[in-house]
């Protein structure tokens, strides 16, 4: 029966780390369909910015309750899942707690998954009520209706049972040594679960066996599940922040690049003899953004590192004078586009590489995002600066604005004067350059 346990096991880890490296090739594709950008400069800055913002959760201490509870989790997460080496060398071989051989530093470290899988239950279900009871109201708005919500619901409800099917386990484990069935550890390292063991007094070895079994079994099931939703959810966001913050833009805020189109067009019209690039065969070749292809792979990257926690959206000089725009909705909306994309991408796998591509009649502007909402950014930043994973949601909003005004024409009249009177009389004002003093001759 051991035997038989340990192949099902050796299958379920396979099979996990196939079908998660599968999904995660996927989006890697999705990501890799924007356009080329060049962000390998100044890697010392990017390093520091990485291990600051992504692994040091810089960013999150402006919020001080949140920035706690999420580190309860993150780094109890992390770091209880360190006892997967044990869990997957005890599954393939048959044996029970290997690890014990390290004598007082793994009562040390049973003792401290013990602690951190307590912190991880207390900061789940305090998140699980603010969104549910609570109803703060960044995490009740309208975007977040139906499986958003359906979404972080089932990870925190997810990570409460593996931390409880932990403690489990443990306790089963302690009544077991007590047994004599399974070898003793120092009663030192379950802290926690001894508790626990007080309640199982009254069960049998062979039932204690059961759930000790189970909830090791449920335990490890539930990692690889985590493991394989996660390209599926808002919370491959613990995957992606540290690319996404390693390729942060280092930019001054504020600062817009230029759109190569726009660049080109200028150098053959200052010189004749300039023949600007084609575009890459297959792709046209636009001003500004219309579809998720042409924003660049960072944007998508951004897109797809979103945690949807709507701090940007809550900063939001826009949204909170009740305009349209949401900056989470901005990321989602282009998260939920590239996802289409790429599933047409998989309904056409095996035909010609122009089908592969055919245009589905949508778009990320108009299908997804309107121009109101566009044209109700201010440029402010504040999203940028609020972002935990320095997600730029306002570099799409720009890409998007710009296709609006140099494709379509169909800026806003104001913008519209504004710019006819720059052309015109080099300010923005509606009269001559001769005359803008003229306020001062009284």
């Amino acid at each position: 029966m051991e035997f038989i346990d340990n192949i099902l096991f050796a299958i379920l880890v396979i099979g996990g780390v196939a079908l998660f490296t599968y999904n995660a090739r996927k989006v890697r594709r999705n990501i890799d369909l924007g356009r080329p950008l060049d962000r390998s400069d100044n890697k010392p800055e990017r390093w520091r910015t990485m291990i600051r913002v992504a692994l040091g959760q810089s960013k999150m201490v402006s919020r001080p309750i949140p920035a706690i509870l999420h580190i309860f989790v993150y780094v109890g997460f992390v770091i209880i899942n360190i006892e997967l080496v044990e869990i997957v060398i005890d599954g393939i071989a048959g044996t029970h707690r290997v690890l014990s051989f390290m004598g007082g530093l793994y009562t040390f470290l049973i003792a401290s998954f013990e602690i951190l899988a307590f912190l991880v239950i207390f900061g789940c279900a305090v998140f699980l009520l603010r969104r549910t009871v609570v109803r703060v109201k960044r995490l009740w708005m309208k975007e977040l209706h139906g499986w958003p919500r359906t979404d972080a619901a089932v990870i925190l409800i997810t990570e409460i049972t593996l931390m409880c099917a932990f403690l489990l386990m443990n306790a089963a484990d302690i009544r077991l040594q007590q047994e004599g069935v399974y070898p003793e550890i120092s009663p030192g390292a379950f802290p926690l679960s001894s508790v626990i063991a007080g309640w199982l007094g009254g069960v049998d070895a062979q039932n204690l066996l059961l759930i000790e079994r189970a909830s090791w079994w449920y335990h490890i099931v539930g990692v690889f599940f985590f493991l394989n939703y996660l390209p599926y959810s808002k919370h491959f966001h613990i995957v992606l922040a540290f690319p996404n913050t390693f390729f942060s833009n280092l930019w001054p805020m504020g600062r817009f690049s230029n759109l190569p189109t726009v660049t080109n067009e200028v150098k053959a019209m200052l010189d004749p003899s300039f023949t600007p690039p084609p575009p890459p065969e297959g792709e046209v070749q636009r001003f500004g953004a219309k579809d998720v292809n042409d924003l660049s792979w960072k944007q998508l990257l951004d897109a797809y590192s979103c945690t949807e926690c709507g701090r940007c959206t809550s900063a939001c000089p826009a949204n909170i004078t009740g305009k349209k725009l949401s900056p989470r909705k901005i990321m989602m909306d282009t998260r939920d586009r590239l996802e289409e994309v790429g599933r047409n991408l998989d309904a056409n796998k095996g035909k010609p590489e122009a089908e592969q591509k055919k245009d589905d009649g949508k778009s990320l502007l108009g299908d997804y995002i309107t121009p109101e909402e566009l044209w109700a950014c201010t440029s402010c930043n504040a999203c940028v600066q609020e972002c935990p994973v320095n997600i730029d949601p306002l570099s799409i909003i720009v890409d998007l604005r710009r296709y609006l005004v140099m494709e379509q024409s169909a800026a806003p009249n104001e913008l519209n004067m504004m710019m006819t009177n720059i052309e015109n009389n080099a300010a923005p004002w509606q009269f001559s350059p001769a005359d803008r003093l003229n306020w001062a001759k009284e």
